[in-house]
């Protein structure tokens, strides 16, 4: 009992602090993600998609607002432990989080907690523009708030890893920048499944993020191209796959201990 008790307090203490790190911020971390959400919606939602028209049946910025968000969700999540734990491990106190008495599965939850806690923040500012610029309606609550909290904690823990075996500062741009950005504007955010040709239909099925967007959009709007069963299965494989082996990459002490 008494250990329950220690570990919950190491935990929340890591937690807290994760959440002071960005809220202290909020300009540099909840305001840009505000403000280039509001432009995607103003440009592809209002201009560009009063040409394009209905997509599947919903007005075009209807039908983009849930990729938007989650887009929102999915980079601060990961930006925000990424970033927190190379400079940790920058200014050398991440080892002592690591020799003390706390099990590296608490710190891991920590610092991967953060993470949710920074993209569902972020992930609820772009949903209140939203509702400002567009006929925002809800059709499964439950699926939303799933969806947004298991994406936000598969690409936390996606951060992380790219923290542990980052090098400088300039490796924890790489992954954003040549991968994750890629799969998120090739996940389905701008256009319906149905409009690629077979082929390149069949490609996509193995972008994960695709399934977590269509996750996302049904929840708002009722509609997928994706079956809701199908993607929060994909959703739960990666996360229990990254968390093993970045608790994996911890107990090793991976780019951590000499």
């Amino acid at each position: 009992m008494k250990r329950l008790f220690e570990y919950r307090v190491a935990y929340s203490t890591i937690l807290v602090k994760e959440v002071r790190r960005f809220l202290r911020i909020w300009m540099q971390t909840v305001l840009p993600a505000v403000i280039s959400t509001s432009l995607y919606f103003l440009i592809f939602g209002h201009l560009i998609g009063e040409r394009i028209g209905d997509m599947e049946g919903y007005r075009y910025i209807d039908f983009i607002v849930p990729g938007v968000i989650l887009m929102a969700i999915i980079n601060n999540a990961y930006g925000n432990v990424v970033s927190s734990f190379f400079s940790a491990k920058f200014q050398r106190h991440v080892e002592e989080l690591l020799v003390s008495p706390m099990p590296n599965h608490i710190i891991l939850l920590g610092f991967v907690s953060g993470g949710i806690a920074r993209g569902v923040t972020v992930g609820l500012a772009v949903t209140a523009v939203a509702a400002l610029l567009s006929d925002l309606q809800v059709h499964n609550l439950a699926v939303v708030l799933l969806v947004a909290v298991l994406t936000a904690a598969l690409f936390a823990i996606a951060g992380l890893i790219n923290a542990i075996y980052a090098k400088s500062f300039d490796d924890i741009s790489i992954i954003p920048t040549f991968v994750l950005t890629p799969l998120i504007y090739l996940g389905g955010i701008f256009y319906s499944l149905e409009m690629l040709p077979e082929f390149w239909r069949g490609v996509s099925l193995f972008n994960p993020i695709l399934y977590m967007i269509n996750a996302f959009r049904y929840g708002f709007i009722g509609s997928a191209d994706i079956g809701l069963g199908t993607a929060f299965a994909i959703i739960g494989l990666f996360i229990v796959a990254l968390y093993l082996f970045a608790l994996h990459l911890l107990n090793r002490g991976v780019g951590i201990r000499s």
